[in-house]
């Protein structure tokens, strides 16, 4: 490792070959706790290349562990994370709109490395059980429409670094993976990340796949569709910047999506808002990024067609339905 950050240090970059292998070794215990601190380091640093990039990926789902969920097209919406804005559980909740409106999920999450409740944190919270058993985890496809992928269940590198991230409390190159190493490998991806920068990299990488996305990133920083301002949005057909107006039906501000102090408190405004009972800037939120992932699984004629699909989800009580079966299956 002394070599590698030496390397590093000289402002080098990364092969794709060479960013696999030490990945790879860091999941395998080869580096001490002060190594891995030092090499994720350097990436706080300086930007990470697309290569690097695709290298880390590629060791993580390599080493990951698979699981078949049935064969469905899955969905799945996430946001990198660490984009300092502390707002409530929105990509989860936006899940459980899409379950609702009859649409399968595999939502893949962490706990919060910089905020006070990630989506791990959340659905433990609310009563889920972790897990990588693929035949329970297809039963909750099947009947609640939705599973969740923890992520150190499924990766074993995530499980070495964790406490570091944790320890850190920064923003590192692993909230960039976690969006792109999903283990259900989704047909369909709606992904929130921080920066345009990231955006581009993003952009570069899932064209390859050859999969549906949409990439989006509020102008004011937010990884979601925030409604605090404009919204860009990368597909695989274009780019454009879309308006509070368009997408939510309404501006909010920040204060409005703060998601709380407490794990307990962000389940409280989680329950809140699948039970139809959030504010109307929550539910806005949390209607234009559901309606954003309906809208890239190609099932739905427009972008309006896909939001009145999210709400009919959420005011029909479907989404809460799906919450609930699924808790009921733990």
């Amino acid at each position: 490792m002394k070599k590698i950050l030496q390397y590093l240090f000289e402002h080098k970059t990364l092969s794709r070959e060479q960013a696999k292998e030490i990945l790879t070794n860091i999941s395998s215990g080869m580096y001490s706790e002060y190594e891995v601190t030092s090499f994720i380091t350097v990436f706080l640093m300086r930007s990470i290349t697309v290569e690097e990039l695709q290298g880390f990926r590629e060791a993580l789902l390599d080493l990951c562990v698979k699981v078949d969920l049935g064969g469905y097209p899955l969905v799945d919406i996430v946001g990198t994370g660490g984009d300092g804005k502390n707002t409530f559980n929105v990509s989860t909740l936006a899940c459980f709109i899409v379950a609702g409106a009859g649409h399968k999920v595999a939502k893949h999450g962490n706990y919060g490395a910089t905020s006070v409740s990630g989506a791990s944190n959340v659905m433990e919270q609310l009563g889920y059980s972790f897990k990588n058993d693929a035949a329970r985890l297809r039963k909750e496809v099947e009947e609640a429409n939705i599973c969740f992928l923890h992520a150190p269940v499924f990766h074993p590198a995530l499980k070495v670094v964790a406490p570091i991230r944790k320890n850190l409390g920064l923003r590192t190159f692993f909230n960039m993976l976690g969006p792109v190493v999903n283990p259900a490998a989704p047909e369909y991806q709606l992904i929130g990340v921080y920066s345009l920068e990231m955006a581009r990299i993003y952009n570069y990488l899932l064209q390859q796949t050859g999969k549906a996305f949409t990439i989006i990133h509020s102008l004011d920083g937010y990884d979601e569709i925030s409604l605090t301002n404009d919204t860009k949005v990368i597909n695989n057909q274009g780019e454009a910047i879309l308006t509070p107006e368009y997408l939510g039906k309404r501006l909010v501000s920040p204060q409005d999506i703060y998601g709380g102090n407490t794990t307990e408190e962000a389940a409280r405004i989680f329950k809140a808002v699948i039970k139809g009972e959030g504010s109307w800037a929550q539910t806005a939120v949390v209607l234009a990024n559901a309606a954003m992932a309906l809208n890239c699984t190609g099932k739905y004629a427009s972008y309006n067609d896909a939001y009145a699909a999210a709400v009919e989800s959420l005011e029909s009580g479907k989404a809460y339905a799906s919450l609930q079966k699924l808790i009921s299956l733990q």
